[in-house]
C-alpha cells in the first residue's frame, strides 16, 4: 500500500509539472531596460572636440569601450528584449587626440555638432 502511495505522489508531480512546463507563456516576466538610455536633448549637446570627460559628463559612461580601437565608444540601449515591441538604439562616439571628432547611429547629429564650444 505504501508503494501505491509513493507512486501515486511521483505520478501526480510529474503530470502537475509537465501540465505547467507548457504554461510558462503564462509567466509574467518583467521587462529591464539595458544600456545607456539616451534622449536626443542629450546628444543635443555633444559638440565637436569636447573631451572624453565632457562627454562622459554628458552622456554617462559607455556600455562598451571597443577592445581593438581606444578611440570608439558605444552607448547601447535595449528594451523589451525578445519580444513584438522590441526596442534598440546605439550611438557610436568616436575620438581623435582625446578630443570628440564624430557620433554616428540611431540620433540625428546636433545641427550645432560641428560649432566647438567657447574655450575659456
Amino acid at each position: 500500500m505504501q508503494s501505491f502511495k509513493t507512486f501515486s505522489f511521483w505520478l501526480v508531480l510529474t503530470l502537475t509539472l509537465s501540465a505547467t512546463a507548457g504554461c510558462s507563456s503564462w509567466v509574467y516576466r518583467i521587462n529591464i531596460p539595458q544600456g545607456n538610455f539616451l534622449e536626443q536633448s542629450d546628444v543635443d549637446k555633444l559638440r565637436v572636440n569636447m573631451t572624453r570627460e565632457q562627454v562622459v559628463y554628458v552622456l554617462g559612461k559607455p556600455v562598451a569601450e571597443d577592445s581593438f580601437d581606444k578611440n570608439t565608444w558605444h552607448y547601447l540601449y535595449v528594451f523589451n528584449l525578445g519580444r513584438s515591441n522590441e526596442q534598440r538604439k546605439s550611438l557610436t562616439v568616436n575620438f581623435e587626440d582625446n578630443k570628440l571628432v564624430s557620433i554616428s547611429g540611431d540620433y540625428e547629429q546636433p545641427s550645432e555638432f560641428n560649432t566647438p564650444l567657447e574655450q575659456e
